[in-house]
């Protein structure tokens, strides 16, 4: 599986990466394509080979450079894991100038997010991930942690959360857990779509997807306005 053009796979020499200025240091241009070509080794090796047998001598390898190159960006694989989530959620978040909880009201807002969010949980590099992490979260329990640090998952669920709060204080809804309904409006979107998409079912289109996203906010603005206070949490 190839991110940015990759390497070509047999390669087995080392070679440093890209020369440096005259002067000794390499430019930020260089530094960058350096950390790019790190990252896609170490992308290409995880989602295809899987975390436990993805080692740093192969990524090093893979990417043309030694280890001690390596050691100077990243201090073990785990690190490099996370560099490799946070780039693939980079990859399939919207552009930094889109609004993404911007509007003129909630409905507005949630609907938007909707649409944005479930199509990317069904991204070829979010279901590659997805796939990883159900095959080795269990005998590397640090990956969930990893996920989570460089997920925006619960950054959603705190905005739409700090949203929830807001209206209920304006008299518009009555949740009195703001928290916990984010976090089941995010699993009402995401979950089916991207089941199916992992081959549990059919997956949707594009025209279904909205559809879904539209129909989850209409569905969990109307479970809003009839809140009922539950069980608390002790």
């Amino acid at each position: 599986m190839s991110t940015r053009g990759g390497v070509e796979d047999g390669i087995v020499a080392v070679a440093e990466p890209l020369p440096p200025r005259r002067g000794g240091r390499p430019s930020r241009e260089q530094a960058a394509l350096l950390g790019d070509r790190i990252l896609d080794a170490a992308t290409d090796l995880f989602l295809a080979e899987g975390y436990g047998a993805t080692s740093i001598e192969a990524v090093a390898q893979r990417a043309r450079i030694s280890k001690r190159t390596f050691y100077h960006r990243f201090s073990d694989k785990a690190a490099l894991f996370g560099a490799v989530v946070q780039r693939i959620i980079q990859g399939v978040r919207p552009p930094p100038e889109v609004p993404l909880f911007e509007g003129s009201g909630l409905r507005e807002v949630l609907h938007r997010l909707a649409r944005l969010g479930v199509h990317a949980s069904v991204a070829p590099m979010t279901l590659a991930l997805t796939r990883l992490m159900l095959v080795e979260a269990q005998r590397f329990p640090e990956l969930a942690a990893i996920v989570a640090r460089e997920g925006s998952r619960a950054e959603a669920i705190k905005q739409i959360a700090t949203m929830l709060e807001r209206e209920s204080r304006a008299g518009r809804v009555t949740i009195d857990r703001p928290e916990f309904a984010a976090e089941q409006f995010l699993s009402l979107l995401l979950t089916v779509p991207q089941r199916r998409a992992l081959g549990l079912g059919v997956p949707m289109t594009g025209a279904e997807l909205d559809c879904w996203a539209d129909d989850c906010v209409n569905l969990f603005l109307n479970g809003c306005t009839h809140w009922k206070a539950g069980h608390q949490p002790s």
